[in-house]
């Protein structure tokens, strides 16, 4: 997709940069894999805010997405590319043979019309979907699966590629976006190509309203509260001197916080680069 730069015939569009959405063919969701999603705002059960910084925004509707790719052998066509509102990535609608209706999301070069498929006996094309260790090294792949049968949970977002690196026995080893190699077991599924709709990384919202229409509500610096509000509240001037803290007091901004006894560290062959 293109990028379109906006004219400041106002303050909103004066750094305004939003894409040219030409890839988009249809402008309403299949109405069979769509529902409501109750809205909480970040509060939790007992109707205090456990997640800041959510609310509002515009009403959506939340799309069924494929994760598994789990209709193998069943050749499935490329009906539409739409929007999605929960999720940086296009996405695209999938009609396979039998008549069962699916979306995906859509990787780079995904066209309508186009055939994709699905198990160990489909070619290594952008679409298709494939065991690791059926997928040549040197593939780029996305939606991966962590564990076999739970649908892929790993590069999902727009423009995210893992590149298949090389292969041990039953793991394949991955290059995820991040730099970090990880072995993965070779019967998890993988989807060939990177995820598409990558010139979103280079738009700018242009005004704090275009958040709210998102769900978001405004941010305060911790520097900017009082002493009792913030670990980095109070002071004159600047205030500078502080070690950066969340609200609750722990370390941040490079601070490691994973249990160093988690079991899938064994996995994780070289970490992700600073």
């Amino acid at each position: 997709m293109a990028l379109k730069i906006f004219k400041p015939y106002t303050q909103g569009t004066r750094s305004r940069v939003d894409l040219v959405r030409d890839a988009i063919t249809a402008d309403k969701p299949e109405k069979s894999l769509t529902s409501g999603r109750l809205r909480k705002a970040g509060r939790g059960a007992g109707g205090r805010i456990s997640v800041r910084h959510q609310g509002g925004g515009h009403k959506r509707k939340y799309r069924e997405i494929d994760f598994k790719r789990n209709k193998h052998g069943i050749p499935g066509t490329v009906k539409s590319i739409e929007y999605d509102p929960y999720r940086s990535a296009d996405i695209a609608l999938i009609a396979y043979a039998d008549g069962e209706k699916r979306y995906i999301i859509a990787p780079k070069g995904l066209t309508v019309g186009q055939k994709i498929m699905s198990g160990e006996n489909a070619l290594p094309t952008v679409g298709n979907a494939l065991p690791l260790s059926a997928i040549p090294v040197g593939f780029t792949v996305h939606n991966i699966e962590l564990q076999l049968g739970r649908g892929g949970q790993l590069v999902r977002s727009a423009g995210a590629g893992a590149l298949v690196a090389a292969k041990e026995g039953d793991y394949v080893t991955i290059r995820l976006p991040s730099s970090e190699l990880r072995r993965i077991n070779g019967k998890c599924y993988a989807t060939i190509g990177i995820v598409g709709n990558e010139d979103r990384m280079n738009t700018k919202l242009g005004k704090a309203g275009r958040n709210r229409w998102r769900g978001v509500r405004p941010t305060v610096r911790g520097m900017a509260m009082n002493p009792v509000d913030h670990p980095l509240g109070g002071g004159e001037g600047a205030g500078k001197g502080h070690h950066p803290v969340t609200p609750w007091g722990q370390p941040c901004r490079g601070y490691k916080t994973r249990n160093k006894r988690k079991t899938s560290s064994r996995f994780i062959i070289s970490r992700r680069k600073k």
